[in-house]
């Protein structure tokens, strides 16, 4: 039986993880400025696709699959992300590991 989409979004934020070694706190702290840098980008990056994104709706009166496929991607970033900030998880996002 095929999955759906979200299914299968779902295993790439929950689906099974690699275990990362604890990083020491003051590193863990670096890395969480870092990556709270990296959220507001992304926030800033997620404004622009959307505004985009709604041009060609007007435009086209239908979406661009590839531009709503980045989005997801973003989304999938932006929760893994989240998760490493709230110690929900010790794997780092991309770019310290593969993005999926």
């Amino acid at each position: 039986m095929p999955e759906n989409d979200d299914d299968r979004y779902q295993g790439r934020i929950h689906g099974e993880q690699f275990e990362a070694e604890v990083d020491p706190i003051g590193l863990r702290l670096l890395f969480m400025i870092i990556i709270a840098v990296m959220i507001s980008l992304a926030q800033t990056v997620l404004g622009v696709a959307t505004v985009v994104q709604f041009i060609i709706l007007l435009i086209n009166k239908t979406p661009n699959e590839r531009l709503a496929d980045f989005g997801t991607d973003l989304g999938v970033w932006v929760a893994k992300a989240a998760r490493y900030q709230t110690a929900a998880s010790n794997v780092k996002p991309w770019p310290w590991t593969e993005l999926d």
